[in-house]
């Protein structure tokens, strides 16, 4: 009876034959067999709670984490509204959930509605120009979106249609990039094989309409996850590496993702190890694999990856990304089931634990999926397996966690923030003027009939109170998406006088 419970969980994940090895080798234990009932036929999961996460969970110091909400089976793509909802996508339920912000400052969503239902097997979502793109297993489709609503409407379009989704990684990622263009990544068919679709295992991008297509990196066997780094724009995807080479081999990968490259697979593994399960690669001529930028542990399966803002956090996040590790199903000792930070060093990138807990004797509590951060610098984590979010705040000692509370007198700054000593003000004011015409400002504060001007501004509000209104917005104004040094150029625009500077 256990086998055929393996069997059921992992047909669509292998081949019959790679089931039937993992069954012979003893691979596949009691604790991957639940999971894989998690995810194949919605078996129920572990329950997350306050407790649990008391118990078991740790991060670094001077972060706190909480559980936003657990009553979300199988959630894995997250990504935060311009008005601070977040969308959770669930590939397996065919849905897009949409958790209202907590405005009442109880740690949890204001309320929980499905946005989108009805889709096929969707994963990547992003947002742009008020729509609201989705990478559904078989297409690009978008549809209107009200983020101050949180709303859609009008029908749902497709931007690229007749996409592949046979085979083992059959999900889709999405991502409007700084360029305005639409990167997709889609996983392989197979554990390791030459692929029918040219556009499998690959990256792609396409003009926000769909239109000129093209394949910009080969190689990449299941790269779930991608995002550009803040300081440099360089694009960075995580990697799963193939399995049944033993419980050590292959390393999973984290690539820089440059056009034109090819990564490896099916050829390549690892620092461009041939693959003992394949031929030569017939395309040696033309190409040769690029190395990974960074190896994850074997079979630790690196998902959702986000580059942090560090602005409001320890020094050593200003150039950091967290990775989700959802873990291992078929090693004989599970590994993985964490959140790892990721620091761009002078000497290279380093890796270190940022949640952990996961994984512990008893069992396996949980499987990160992806991370998101908040405008107000807060760090969002799914869990498919316990179909939960968790939130994860830093506060040093000393300071409040608490949400502030704008009053409607005047907040002058008792003294200068300490950041204004050094700021390079001409600088700042100037990219906050674009920033102001860029999100519309001139809208609401300089048009139409009774325009709330801003002219006297520095007489009622100093540089915090600014920031925190922009960081913290009362209806009608918007919450926009914006890093703690953007809202800061803002406050220089609307509050610095260059004739009073001394």
């Amino acid at each position: 009876m256990r086998s055929l419970y393996i069997v059921l969980g992992v047909l669509a994940l292998a081949p019959v034959c790679v089931v039937a090895a993992l069954i012979a080798t003893g691979t596949v234990d009691d604790k991957s067999l639940g999971m894989m009932l998690n995810l194949m036929t919605g078996a129920d999961g572990p329950t997350a709670d306050e407790s649990t996460l008391a118990k078991r969970y740790q991060v670094p110091d001077g972060f706190q984490i909480s559980l936003y909400t657990s009553d979300l089976p199988r959630a894995r793509f997250l990504r935060f509204t311009p008005g601070g909802d977040l969308l959770v996508s669930r590939p397996h339920e065919g849905d897009i959930v949409l958790l209202e912000k907590d405005i009442n400052g109880d740690g949890r969503p204001d309320g929980t509605r499905v946005l989108l239902t009805d889709l096929q097997r969707p994963l990547g979502i992003d947002i742009h120009d008020n729509w609201l793109y989705i990478a559904e297993s078989d297409r690009i489709s978008k549809i209107r979106f009200d983020s101050e609503r949180g709303q859609t409407s009008g029908e749902l379009l497709t931007v690229v249609p007749n996409l592949t989704d046979d085979g083992n990684h059959w999900s889709k990622t999405l991502r409007i990039g700084p360029d305005e263009k639409i990167y997709l990544s889609q996983g392989s068919t197979c554990n390791i094989c030459e692929e029918e679709d040219a556009r499998r295992a690959t990256m792609m991008r396409f003009e926000l309409d769909g239109s000129k297509g093209e394949i910009i990196a080969t190689g990449l066997r299941n790269s779930v996850g991608f995002d550009w780094a803040h300081w440099d724009q360089a694009l960075y995807a995580t990697d799963n590496g193939r399995d049944l080479l033993g419980d050590d081999t292959p390393p999973c990968e984290l690539n820089l993702i440059q056009p034109g490259k090819f990564y490896g697979w099916p050829y390549f593994y690892g620092d461009n190890i041939a693959d003992p399960d394949m031929a030569a690669d017939p395309q040696a001529a033309e190409r040769s694999p690029t190395q990974p930028v960074h190896p994850f542990r074997a079979h630790n399966a690196p998902l959702g990856i986000t580059f942090l803002d560090g602005s409001e956090l320890p020094e050593d996040y200003n150039r950091s990304a967290l990775v989700a590790l959802h873990g291992s199903w078929n090693r004989s000792s599970l590994d993985g089931y964490k959140v790892v930070s990721l620091h761009w060093t002078p000497t290279g990138i380093e890796e270190r634990d940022f949640l952990t807990g996961f994984l512990q004797e008893e069992g396996v509590s949980g499987r990160p999926v992806d991370v998101a951060q908040a405008q107000d610098g807060s760090i969002y984590i799914s869990d498919d397996y316990a179909g939960a979010i968790y939130r994860v705040t830093h506060q040093p000692d000393g300071e409040s966690s608490a949400v502030p509370v704008l009053q409607t007198t005047s907040r002058l700054d008792e003294k200068p923030p300490q950041w204004l000593a050094n700021a390079d003000l001409p600088a700042m004011a100037s990219s906050g003027k674009m920033l102001y015409r860029r999100l519309g400002c001139r809208g609401c504060h300089e048009e139409g009939q009774n325009p709330s001007r801003l002219d006297a501004l520095s007489t009622r509000l100093g540089y915090s109170a600014t920031i925190d209104a922009l960081a913290y917005p009362q209806a009608p104004m918007p919450a926009f998406p914006l890093s703690n040094n953007e809202r800061r150029e803002l406050a220089v625009y609307l509050l610095w006088n260059p004739e009073s500077a001394d």
